[in-house]
């Protein structure tokens, strides 16, 4: 052998016998968290104080025990002869709890009396598990019926007729990983994974895709996004162009999503007229494309005043920020549709199984950002729309 090898082998071993020994099996602190841990103190009190209770995990008493009921045989693990596991239960407080605050592993560790290796895999499985078990439920792929119920919405209550939804990025900011390079720095100079969603009139989450790069646009998001390839191809299921209601004369119109600039001209997606100074046909279309299109950035401004890990550097893995961004649009569903069925206003979500599903999940890319003519001959319809027999008394500035 090598003597160099020999050498290298001999340090190794006498690292390892000098080696400390390991002083407990489980450490007195964390073998008391049955007695003085968080879930098993705090928690239990706040049972007691619904609005506690609610402000604490951002879920209601009920609510989160109808989601332990779903998630709890997924998550529960077996006891051994050496340790008793962390029951179901404790482990949905310990993820909501990061999700709701964003505080790191080490303080829920040492709140929860767990280890702080425990507390990252805990939040990675659960999370995992809220989206695979809700999604069917809350976040199904739309069909072409659930399109036109989506339409109706906003032409009823954003005055934006064939409106299907709306679309933006959120930069999710996190901690720069490793050997990562430029690929997560924005351009607001930090880095971040996109979160980009489809957003329909009630602020309900119908499409996301989340772990685009930092340093890529919205627009560039939308290219590499399943998404933005069903748009492409025409497989969202869309329904067939349809005449808005007192504009026969206009002919059949499509239904399109709304964006900000930073997204292409499509015909089933329109964007604003470019300039700060446009005559006012284009000026009123601005303006009514905005007011639908800011249905997103309030979904976005829910979703982050809830869960608050989104007003910090996320200090994980992008895998694992991408896990825990899902189960927060998710839950965000969860909990909108809980407060709309009190207020008796119940949204339909459909579960559909089929290619549409498939095609949202899988990332393709599509064609070159260039506007069509039938893509502006569109936008100037709307623009017409709006300006005519579309027009609403607050559009017109004194």
């Amino acid at each position: 052998m090598d003597p160099t090898a020999k050498k290298v082998i001999a340090a190794y071993l006498l690292r390892r016998r000098k080696r400390r020994a390991r002083r407990y099996w489980v450490h007195p602190v964390v073998a008391a968290r049955q007695k003085h841990g968080e879930y098993h103190r705090l928690v239990t009190e706040l049972r007691l104080h619904p609005d506690l209770f609610q402000r604490h995990f951002r879920l209601s008493r009920e609510l989160f025990d109808e989601l332990l009921a779903r998630v709890g045989p997924r998550i529960a693990k077996t006891n051994t002869q050496f340790r008793k596991a962390i029951g179901p239960a404790q482990r949905l407080a310990i993820c909501l709890r990061y999700l709701a605050t964003g505080d790191s592993f080490a303080t829920i560790a040492f709140s929860y009396r767990v280890g702080h290796c425990t507390v990252g895999r805990v939040v990675r499985e659960v999370a995992a598990t809220i989206w695979d078990v809700l999604l069917p439920d809350y976040m199904p792929a739309p069909s072409t019926e659930d399109w036109r119920v989506i339409a109706d919405g906003f032409g009823q209550r954003w005055n934006f007729p064939n409106c299907v939804g709306s679309v933006d990025g959120k930069h999710v900011v996190i901690q720069a990983p490793d050997t990562s390079g430029s690929l997560y720095f924005n351009y607001k100079g930090t880095y971040s994974i996109v979160l980009l969603a489809v957003v329909d009139a009630e602020y309900l989450f119908r499409v996301v895709d989340v772990g685009g790069y930092g340093r890529t646009s919205d627009g560039g998001s939308l290219y590499a996004s399943a998404f933005g390839e069903g748009l492409c191809d025409g497989t969202l299921g869309l329904p067939e162009d349809a005449i808005i209601p007192g504009s026969k004369h206009r002919g059949r119109m499509p239904f399109v999503f709304v964006g900000d600039e930073a997204f292409p001209l499509r015909r089933n997606l329109m964007r604003p007229f470019p300039g700060p100074h446009v005559p006012g046909e284009q000026r009123v279309y601005n303006y009514r494309l905005s007011r639908a299109r800011l249905v997103v950035e309030c979904a976005f401004g829910i979703l982050s005043s809830q869960w608050r890990m989104y007003r910090r550097v996320m200090g994980v893995s992008p895998t694992t920020a991408e896990i825990c961004v899902r189960a927060t649009c998710i839950l965000h569903n969860y909990l909108r549709v809980a407060t709309l069925r009190r207020g008796q206003r119940t949204p339909e979500l459909h579960h559909q199984t089929g290619d549409t599903g498939d095609c949202l999940q899988h990332c393709s890319r599509m064609a070159a950002n260039n506007a069509t003519r039938e893509a502006l001959r569109v936008r100037a319809r709307f623009a017409s729309y709006f300006s005519e027999e579309g027009a609403v008394p607050w559009q017109v500035r004194p």
